[in-house]
Parts: structure tokens; C-alpha cells; sequence
């Protein structure tokens, strides 16, 4: 019984530490996705989504097919076959401005070790290059030399008839697995654990022809490179398969600011705890992450991490904002971030200021006589300290999509029209604003009403 009276009221606070994960009920007033459309085509895992213009999007996966889509209305609009096998990487590919056709175009990779040119406008395959030795992984355009980019174990310069312009040697068997563009004609490309920086030199009165020189080789990462993007004219962000978030000073190449501690594990970890953090190594990946002005904003193992750039810390986190890891992220406007995990769930969050709380006052009187008042002042004080150095936001869950039956693989934000995701379920949904929806379907009904001379008779 005594045991009961002193432990009992612990028991369900340590439970609830334990099991972090957030839940929202079916009231969710602040999530606007009310109403969604499924969208069927695919037979495969749907990997890619890539958004065209304000109202059609491109899909891709591993049945190596992609189809546009109206985000409107959900319509499909084409489905391009050509590819024999998955889609490895898909971007879109502006006309020349001094064209006078301004098709949109996009180019697709596969691992049959092919890529597509293709019209969306009317489903044409404009150009076809097969003549790779290995799989492409990723593609960049650097529109302001109008060259592209392909990389798998070598680094390709193609322009933009698809002639090979120059190439790197074999680089690793493990290939290029992200590529960015920097200032002076220069790009980032991560292989395995090493970011090697290329220096494009386009042709000269003295030279005929193009080349791509390596410039240095950033060896700071401790396990392969998972992401690699550009954050403002400043900065590139890398995160690795460890939990490693570096910023890079983009003109100089040197590190600005490392953050390695985003589970930040206690120190009183026994033997039995650490083996089980030794043995979940993805808990700590850092698969995708998004940014503004402010922030860059981290999908860190199954949790979200905002990570201030000029403070150079975490400023608020979800250690366990998902059931699996979160394998895509966005920032919304409002304040507002989506992401979508393993577990098939696509989450909207809203980034809030924390309210700082008021320190206790040192007791006096009869209990400071007798040392009371020395030992509570004593004891606020790592209690003041963690205030200080803990996060000053919080990431508060005010949405649950609950839809596909398999993993999200990610998603794209169009204001008017939705958000849409794709998934291993092969199934792309086309999540709806449904007081948007509603107000849309009732001005339709007027109108139609009107034209038809009901309206006046109903009046």
C-alpha cells in the first residue's frame, strides 16, 4: 500500500514520456483537407511528383510510367510510356525564352539507363539518350549556362539537344546521389559520405569545347549523404545517414555550422539503451528537409527538428512526430509545415511561440531559516538553465491525413487547388480545401441556375 501511495502517481508520467507520439481527434478545426480524390494509374510504387504550372502536376515510380495530371479536377490528362523500367529522377525543363513555342517539358531518368524528353502538351517524346554505363540517380538544369545534368558513377554535361558535352571519370560505384548549383559556375555533388565540388568551364575564344574540372572534396560527414539542397544565396544544407546537419558557406565552401545532437541522449543511458539506439541507425537519417528565410526545417528519423539559421540551433522538435520515419517535409504558409512518413500518415503542423515561464521566488521567512530557501534556490537554477537552452517553439499537430494504406513517399502544395500525395499503395490522392470546395460547388449551381432562368422563377 505504501509502495502504491509513493510510486503510483509516477508510473503514468513515465508511460506517457515514452509514448510521445501526438494524436488529434476527428475534430480537427484547423486542418482545411476535408474532402479527397483518389487517383488510379499507376501499378507501382508512385515515387515522384513534380508540379508543371497552377494546375497540372507529373507523376513517376517504379512501373516507370508518368502521367499528368489536373490538380483541379483530378482529370488524367496523359500517360507517357517509354521507359522499360522505375523512374530513378524527374525534372522539369523550361523552353528558351526566344522559343516560340513554350511547351513544358520535363526529363526522366530510369533505371534502364535511359533519358526522356518529353512535351507534357502533348505527350510526345522529343529526344531520347542511351548511352549510359550506369543508372542515372539524379538530374539538375543550371538554366543560366542552358546545360543539364545527370549523375550516376560519372558526372554528365548535356545541352539542351541532348549532346554530351563532357563527362567526369568513374567516380564511385555507389554514384552521385543529389547535385545542386552553386555561384561560379560550380556544382555540388554527393557521393556516398564526400561532397565534390565541379567547376563547369563553358567555351572560350582559345577552346572549342566544354569542360568540368574538380575543384575539392569535402571529407566532414561520418556516413553517406541522404540530402543536399540550397537554403538562400549564402548557404547549402547536406544531412546525413547518421543525424549530421551541416551548413556550408556556398562561395567558400568551408562549414558554418554543424548540428549532430538532435536526440541529444542522457547521459545516465545504461548499456541495454544504448545497444537499442545502436541498432534503429534510421531513427537518426536525415531524408529530406525544407527551408525559408528563417529556418530549415528537418525530417530526422521519425521526429521534426526547426533549426534556426541565425541562432545555429534546434529551436523546436517532434522527436516522435510519426510512427516511421518521415521521409518528406514543406512549409505551408501561415506557419504552418506537412510531412509524411513510412506509416502511410501525411501530418500538418503549426511552428508557435513558446510561453516563457515565470521563475519561482526564493521562499523566506520560517522556511529560510531553516535552509529551505538556500536549497530551492539551488535547485532553480538547472531548472532556469534549461529554459534557456531548450527550444524556444513548439510544433503543435493540427491535422492527420488519413488516406493511403502504404507509405507516403511525398507531396506537392498547390495554393488553389490541394495538396497532392503519392504513395507505395500505387495510388495518388488529390486532398481537397473543403469550404473552398463547397463554396465553388454553390457558385456553380447559381450560375448554372442563372443561365437556365431558374434563379428568377425560384425568387
Amino acid at each position: 500500500m505504501l509502495r502504491w501511495l509513493i510510486g503510483g502517481g509516477r508510473e503514468p508520467q513515465g508511460l506517457a514520456e515514452k509514448s510521445p507520439l501526438q494524436t488529434i481527434g476527428e475534430e480537427q478545426t484547423q486542418n482545411p483537407y476535408t474532402e479527397l480524390l483518389v487517383l488510379k494509374a499507376h501499378h507501382d510504387i508512385v515515387r515522384f511528383l513534380v508540379q508543371l504550372d497552377d494546375y497540372r502536376f507529373a507523376s513517376a515510380g517504379d512501373d516507370g510510367i508518368v502521367v499528368v495530371w489536373n490538380a483541379q479536377t483530378g482529370e488524367k490528362l496523359l500517360e507517357l510510356n517509354g521507359h522499360t523500367q522505375k523512374i530513378t529522377a524527374i525534372i522539369t525543363f523550361p523552353s528558351l525564352e526566344a522559343c516560340e513555342e513554350k511547351n513544358q517539358l520535363i526529363l526522366t531518368a530510369s533505371a534502364d539507363r535511359t533519358v526522356i524528353v518529353w512535351d507534357c502538351d502533348t505527350g510526345r517524346q522529343v529526344q531520347k539518350v542511351s548511352c549510359f554505363q550506369s543508372t542515372v540517380k539524379c538530374l539538375a538544369l543550371l538554366q543560366r549556362l542552358d546545360v543539364w545534368l545527370s549523375g550516376g558513377n560519372d558526372l554528365c554535361v548535356w545541352n539542351r539537344k541532348l549532346d554530351l558535352l563532357c563527362k567526369t571519370s568513374h567516380l564511385s560505384d555507389t554514384g552521385i546521389s543529389a547535385l545542386i548549383e552553386i555561384p561560379k559556375n560550380c556544382v555540388v555533388a554527393a557521393v556516398g559520405k564526400e561532397l565534390i565540388i565541379f567547376r563547369l568551364v563553358a567555351p572560350t575564344e582559345g577552346s572549342l569545347g566544354w569542360d568540368i574540372l574538380q575543384v575539392k572534396r569535402l571529407l566532414d560527414h561520418q556516413d553517406n549523404i541522404l540530402s543536399l539542397v540550397n537554403v538562400n544565396d549564402l548557404s547549402f544544407v547536406t544531412g546525413s545517414h547518421v543525424g549530421e546537419l551541416i551548413i556550408w558557406d556556398i562561395l567558400d565552401w568551408t562549414v558554418q555550422a554543424c548540428e549532430r545532437n538532435f536526440w541529444d541522449p542522457s547521459p545516465q543511458l545504461d548499456t541495454q539503451q544504448e545497444i537499442k539506439l545502436c541498432q534503429k541507425p534510421n531513427d537518426v537519417s536525415i531524408h529530406h528537409f525544407t527551408w525559408d528565410e528563417e529556418n530549415v526545417f528537418v525530417a530526422v528519423g521519425r521526429g521534426l527538428y526547426v533549426y534556426n539559421l541565425q541562432m545555429k540551433r534546434v529551436i523546436a522538435c517532434q522527436k516522435t512526430a510519426h510512427d516511421s520515419n518521415v521521409l518528406h517535409v514543406a512549409k505551408l504558409p501561415n506557419r504552418q509545415l506537412i510531412s509524411c512518413s513510412e506509416d502511410g500518415s501525411v501530418r500538418i503542423w503549426e511552428l508557435r511561440e513558446k510561453q516563457q515561464l515565470a521563475a519561482e521566488p526564493v521562499p523566506t521567512g520560517f522556511f529560510n531559516m531553516w535552509g529551505f530557501g538556500r536549497v530551492n534556490k539551488q535547485a532553480s537554477h538547472p531548472v532556469k538553465k534549461q529554459q534557456e537552452n531548450g527550444t524556444s517553439c513548439s510544433l503543435e499537430l493540427i491535422g492527420d491525413l488519413i488516406g493511403h494504406s502504404s507509405s507516403v513517399e511525398m507531396f506537392l502544395y498547390f495554393e488553389d487547388h490541394g495538396l497532392v500525395t503519392c504513395s507505395a499503395d500505387h495510388l495518388i490522392i488529390l486532398w481537397k480545401n473543403g469550404e473552398r470546395e463547397s463554396g465553388l460547388r454553390s457558385l456553380k449551381l447559381f450560375q448554372k441556375l442563372e443561365e437556365n432562368g431558374d434563379l428568377y422563377l425560384a425568387v
